[in-house]
């Protein structure tokens, strides 16, 4: 049985700078960008605010959706984005506030 994914979106500000992803483990890979050691392109953008996370049952369809947000034009993320968090909120710190989250690797 395949596990799950995610499509993310990572921001630098509201309506600024977006990278667009997909992992099966969002925790993680979010706690890898916020901390330098994910994406070169949002380590060296400053792209270290979750705005956007959408879960799919089965990789490949967060795969496939990824893939398709990132054809998008820049208008149409904005709109996926706000229709959940017009404020362009950190979900991280309102997802995971806790410092188990804030530290994966660390059991």
């Amino acid at each position: 049985m395949e596990r799950g994914g995610w499509v993310y979106i990572m921001a630098n500000r509201y309506r600024g700078g977006m990278y667009v992803g997909v992992t099966s483990d969002l925790i993680r890979r979010v706690w890898q960008h916020r901390e330098g050691k994910g994406s070169i392109h949002v380590a060296d953008f400053n792209k270290k605010l979750l705005v956007y996370a959408e879960r799919h049952e089965e990789i490949e369809q967060a795969i496939a959706r990824e893939k398709l947000v990132k054809k998008w034009r820049r208008e149409w993320k904005f709109a996926l984005v706000e229709a959940d968090n017009p404020d362009w909120l950190d979900l991280w710190d309102q997802w995971y506030p806790s410092e188990q989250a804030l530290h994966p690797d660390q059991d």
